[in-house]
């Protein structure tokens, strides 16, 4: 038997809801209709609207450059005609003062200016400031003037620490007992300097002190011609002697020597902080000295052996860097500095060597 149901009840429409679901209808028709009538018509002809840009698949972040650069270094060559074979040079010059004479003579070098980058490095002191300014004016007035004078480009560096003297005074400087911080610091600053400029594509590297006044134009290529690993020319100075009133000259740098039983058993009982001195009657090395094998102007491409080199101007195969080679601030065999490092490439496998009969000038303080 059918079960009676119960009462039914019919639901009103809410006329109110309804309405303001029609209004809500019609406003989001409207903002839709008024949206897309301000889209940007990429046929319109406004010339106050710039054109649409299709999108690319290269981020703009990116460039053109792309982002994986491979260098291959066996195709880095390094020959006897390093102008011929377009090799790239980079000059290094760690600076406290700036000459003039220095920048003359960088000018003078014919070896092709867009081959050479320069690379700088500065004490943050005053007088490292005073040369900073000084560099810089002679920088920007060479790379805006003939395009001939023009370098390839230029680093300047300023040191992360202190210098170890106050005064660069050449003869507080030369004091025995400033030598080991002196150098130990020079080292710093080259092998930051280094390590900050040396390129992928570079060939040589010329040590060159901002010191040096004076040097054959042929500078870069009379070296490389030798096609040594380390090479190094003699570093004399130009003075006017006392007694007779004439130029003269004399021997300056005599850290490129060959060694000594001497100083080979000096080092056996020195302790492992100590370091080996040249030029000083305190600590006779008998080494023999590369200033004082000068001989003949006639014979400039005489080669001798060394053990030891100065950096006044010092030709390096950049090789020999990219193998490890760096200056030691530290005792490296009793040896810092440049002769710590002609000491760090022998046991790499290079052999230094030095032109006695080949000039550069130091100036003359």
């Amino acid at each position: 038997m059918a079960r009676p149901m119960g009462p039914v009840r019919l639901r009103r429409t809410n006329y109110l809801t309804l309405a303001i679901g029609a209004v809500l209808c019609l406003f989001i028709l409207y903002f839709l209709l008024q949206s897309g009538s301000d889209a940007p018509n990429p046929t319109s002809q406004n010339p106050n609207r710039p054109p649409i840009r299709k999108p690319t698949s290269k981020s703009s972040l990116i460039g053109e450059r792309p982002p994986v650069r491979r260098f291959n270094l066996n195709n880095v060559t390094i020959t006897t005609d390093p102008i011929g074979n377009r090799e790239a040079v980079l000059i290094l010059t760690p600076m406290a003062r700036f000459y003039q004479e220095y920048w003359d003579n960088l000018l003078k070098l014919n070896y092709p200016h867009e081959l050479i980058s320069l690379g700088f490095i500065l004490p943050k002191n005053k007088e490292g400031n005073a040369a900073t300014t000084a560099l810089q004016a002679q920088i920007t007035k060479t790379q805006k003037g003939p395009l001939k004078d023009r370098f390839r480009s230029i680093v300047i560096e300023r040191q992360d620490f202190d210098p170890p003297l106050v005064s660069q005074d050449e003869a507080e400087r030369h004091k025995m007992e400033n030598q080991k911080a002196r150098r130990a610091s020079m080292s710093r600053a080259r092998n930051s300097l280094l390590f900050t400029a040396l390129g992928v594509d570079t060939s040589w590297v010329l040590w060159l002190d901002s010191d040096i006044v004076e040097t054959p134009p042929t500078l870069i290529q009379d070296l490389a011609a030798h096609d040594k690993a380390l090479i190094v020319p003699n570093c004399y100075q130009r003075y006017t002697d006392p007694d007779t009133g004439k130029p003269a000259e004399r021997p300056y740098d005599f850290n490129s020597w060959q060694d000594s039983q001497t100083a080979q058993q000096i080092a056996t009982k020195m302790g492992p902080d100590d370091i080996l001195l040249e030029g000083y009657s305190e600590m006779a090395t008998y080494r023999a000295l590369m200033a004082y094998m000068a001989e003949s102007e006639d014979k400039k491409d005489l080669e001798v052996n060394l053990d030891g080199v100065g950096g006044t101007a010092l030709l390096v195969k950049a090789d020999v860097h990219r193998d490890g080679a760096m200056f030691p601030p530290f005792p490296f065999y009793h040896l810092i500095e440049t002769e710590g490092f002609a000491k760090m490439a022998k046991r790499l496998g290079w052999q230094a060597v030095g032109l006695p009969n080949y000039k550069v000038y130091h100036y003359n303080e």
